[in-house]
């Protein structure tokens, strides 16, 4: 590849400010001459990374990692150098001189480019939808039930996908954009007979953004009573993961760094509530508990989260999951739980901006949370419950990282359920040096667990290949790897691959446990040719189709009892429709 000339690196390294370059990825405090903020390169509860904006350097004391503003780019985006000079160049407006690319570098390029093009196009005749005479149902729609004003509508940029059947696709057309491209763009879907039909008809359309604003997906809601499903989100495409992506963040990162905390919701009317109360850190999952890889993103804004999902239980259950990973990735989180079980929407939408930030201010610690949402699931009036209550919470307690933290919760728990303070103490100390509890391992306790050639490939990978094996890490989700033998050692693998690819196999090695410590040695030890990204790439997509096979046979358990009680149930249309999408992606209709 072509080297830029030294001059031309020189002019943007002098032209680059490297604290405004580094504060889109780390909130970062004035201390002195220097500003300091948490390692966006490894998990700390106190910051220890430093920023010189005079001398145009960075340091952290905690994992050694330093160096210029092109450095950090490398680092953060994973980019090359040659890249890496582009971007700084980009950011600060000097001008780029021309460079031949590979034929394919280029294709790569203008292909991701106008995937993003077209879902400009589709915003802007969503919005122009909304916004004409047919669209005037859903502009009251939107004022009376969802209590939005025009100006929020047009902040957010909604809009309405008409009934049509192929609008959008003929304008897409129309406007040049390639065929393949457009089936690939996730804006359309293909029929069983090869025509082409628009994905979102007569949906509300609500636009995702990376924080940079570029718009990459889009999410729909059914306006209908007897439409299905209720909202109908884009695909995974080139430019869209679901899994790295914060609905918003694009709207409000000003204000999670100048408040130093997120507000995290589940919907985009819940996100819509807050955003128009104005002056609020919120951002939202999309209806899912939080992920590794976006927490990642949440640290270069903020250090600390109150999570406000729903008051059901399965709103509860994925707070209970975020914390947990919050945590564990060096943020201090709290949890909130509306009166009346309101969801934020509702909420703020009956008492207003003031009274949700006095709820807010009551917002518990994260295990206060734990504890109570323990105690309300446990009999704590009978010995056995008791029993069950504290061995669900030595589970807890072994994952506090901070021996003073631990020695607070086994204060609180004692309390809750009534222990003797030196036995929970005892209790938790040794749960947190053996990282286990007296609660039995699944599948047994032997540590020859057999693997499969798939975990065995990328475990191989993480201690002679790191670097691939990192991508190939980054690109997994969470439930890629539900009921491996290996996940507990992925789950953990996945965490730091966002970090320094370098030292991977050694920030790995020291969070294992002795039976996965002893996992990752069998297979890297073994005899075998290395490993390339298109091997690791199968391994990924082996993992996938196995999780799509998993949510397939439980889909078919759920038709098979709601069968028995209701054969008429129009839940058994959503089921079938989202079996149907599963083994379409699996290629098997």
């Amino acid at each position: 590849m072509p080297k830029f000339p030294q001059s031309f690196i020189d002019e943007v390294r002098a032209a680059a400010d490297i604290v405004a370059v580094i504060q889109d990825y780390v909130s970062l405090r004035k201390a002195g001459t220097n500003y300091k903020g948490l390692c966006p390169f490894h998990n700390e509860k106190s910051p220890s990374f430093t920023v010189n904006r005079d001398k145009g350097f960075f340091h952290c004391f905690g994992c050694n990692t330093g160096g210029d503003v092109f450095k950090f780019i490398e680092l953060q985006e994973k980019l090359g150098f040659q890249d890496t000079v582009k971007h700084v160049a980009g950011k600060f407006g000097v001008p780029v001189p021309e460079m031949e690319a590979s034929e394919g570098q280029h294709e790569s390029a203008q292909e991701r480019e106008a995937l993003l093009k077209m879902h400009e196009v589709a915003a802007v005749h969503f919005a122009e939808h909304l916004a004409s005479p047919a669209g005037a149902r859903y502009r009251d729609y939107l004022q009376k039930n969802r209590g939005l004003t025009p100006a929020s509508v047009a902040a957010l940029k909604l809009g309405w996908a008409p009934p049509t059947r192929d609008g959008l696709y003929r304008r897409l057309k129309e406007q040049g954009f390639p065929e393949p491209l457009i089936r690939q763009s996730g804006l359309v879907s293909v029929r069983d007979d090869g025509s082409v039909v628009d994905r979102f008809r007569n949906r509300l359309m609500v636009p995702i953004a990376r924080d940079s604003g570029s718009i990459i997906a889009f999410g729909g809601r059914a306006l209908e009573q007897d439409q299905v499903p209720k909202y109908l989100n884009s695909p995974e495409t080139p430019i869209y993961t679901k899994s790295r992506t914060l609905y918003g963040l694009n709207l409000t990162k000003a204000e999670l760094r100048k408040s130093g905390f997120a507000i995290v919701v589940e919907g985009y009317f819940d996100f819509a509530q807050l955003f128009q109360a104005g002056g609020l850190p919120v951002v939202a999952t999309c209806g899912t508990a939080l992920t590794t890889q976006q927490a990642q993103m949440l640290r270069r804004f903020a250090p600390k989260v109150i999570i406000n999902f729903d008051s059901d239980n399965a709103g509860q259950s994925a707070a209970e999951r975020s914390s947990e990973l919050l945590v564990e990735a060096g943020f201090s989180v709290n949890v909130l739980r509306l009166p009346g079980g309101d969801d934020p929407d509702a909420f703020m939408q009956a008492q207003g901006r003031e009274v949700y930030l006095a709820e807010l201010k009551k917002s518990q610690p994260y295990l206060d949370f734990l504890l109570d949402r323990a105690a309300a699931a446990h009999n704590l009036t009978r010995d056995e419950g008791r029993r069950e209550f504290l061995q669900q919470m030595l589970v807890v307690a072994a994952r506090i990282p901070d021996p003073a933290m631990r020695d607070q919760f086994a204060d609180r728990l004692s309390h809750k359920g009534r222990f003797t303070e030196d036995i929970v103490r005892a209790e938790i100390r040794k749960a947190a040096a053996n990282r286990k509890t007296t609660i039995p391992e699944r599948a047994a306790t032997s540590s020859a667990v057999a693997l499969t050639e798939t975990e065995r490939g990328l475990l191989w990978a993480i201690l002679h290949q790191p670097e691939a094996a990192a991508k190939a890490l980054q690109s997994l989700q969470d439930n890629d790897i539900e009921g491996l033998a290996s996940e507990s050692l992925l789950r953990k693998a996945m965490e730091l691959a966002w970090g320094d690819a370098a030292v991977l196999p050694n920030a790995l090695m020291e969070r294992l446990t002795d039976r996965e410590t002893r996992m990752l040695a069998r297979a890297g030890s073994a005899e075998q040719a290395p490993v390339d990204e298109i091997q690791l790439r199968t391994h990924v997509e082996a993992l996938r189709r196995a999780r799509s096979r998993r949510e397939i046979a439980v889909i078919e358990s759920e038709i098979r009892a709601l069968e028995a009680v209701d054969p008429a149930s129009p839940q058994l249309t959503d089921l079938y429709l989202k079996k149907i999408a599963i083994r379409r992606q699996l290629g098997e209709t």
